[in-house]
């Protein structure tokens, strides 16, 4: 087991290293300024998630494959390029396109033969919250230098006496992902403040999701350009 004092390190460096922005600061922060606490809070669920499926390969030895094989590497470095550069058009597409046909659509709902509405408000928010939480886990579990920063990071805390270094590793991982979701729920809480306080809030979004999204597509551009040999 980590000594305490390598544990303190351990946890320090973890908050210093989740204050630097990223796609997935960006991703909660977005979500957060458009649909508050609830929706940022999601979206950070998703990106801890991700960052535990990281932890749970890099156990099983799937992370050294992706730091040995460029192949594996480049495979899910383009998968998670193009999800980002998707995801950036998204919200490029959504800036410069009309509102009317997207609340039209929004204002329509599935309907049983009695006329009846078979899915209401309630349903329509659970999808709502499904599609934030699936859309950050895929932007932390399709980017191998995730998986990189693992295998780089963790193991320096691992004393070299240790008698299992596979759990000391899990345990540190586990660790350092529920540090990493203390400093998300920050990043919500700033975001949300900020939103409530931000005047003429339609306006300010309308910037935020072209500003969104240029930079999910410069994040998606970078990583399509990461050698798998420079991590």
């Amino acid at each position: 087991m980590p000594e305490t004092q390598q544990v303190l390190m351990f946890m320090l460096a973890g908050v210093l290293l989740n204050l630097t922005p990223g796609p997935d600061v960006l991703y909660i922060v977005n979500q957060s300024l458009r649909g508050g606490v609830q929706r940022g809070l999601v979206a950070a669920w998703g990106i801890t998630a991700g960052c535990f499926l990281h932890v749970a390969a890099a156990a099983l030895g799937l992370g050294v494959v992706l730091a040995t094989s460029a192949d594996a590497f480049n495979l899910i470095k383009w998968m998670g390029a193009a999800y980002l550069v998707w995801m950036g058009g998204r919200l490029l597409w959504r800036t410069s396109s009309a509102h009317g046909d997207g609340n039209r659509a929004q204002e329509q709902s599935v309907m049983d033969h009695s006329g009846r509405h078979l899915y209401g408000p309630a349903s329509k928010e659970m999808t709502g919250l499904l599609a934030v939480f699936f859309g950050a886990f895929a932007t932390n579990a399709l980017n191998p230098k995730v998986a990189l920063f693992f295998l780089a990071f963790v193991p320096q805390f691992i004393p070299a006496q240790a008698p299992d270094p596979t759990w000391s590793f899990v345990l540190l991982g586990c660790l350092f992902n529920l540090n990493s979701l203390l400093v998300c729920m920050g990043w919500v809480l700033a975001a949300s403040w900020l939103a409530r306080r931000a005047q003429g809030m339609q306006r300010v979004m309308h910037h935020m999701d072209r500003l969104a999204g240029l930079l999910f597509v410069g994040f998606g551009l970078k990583l399509a350009l990461t050698d798998a040999h420079s991590h």
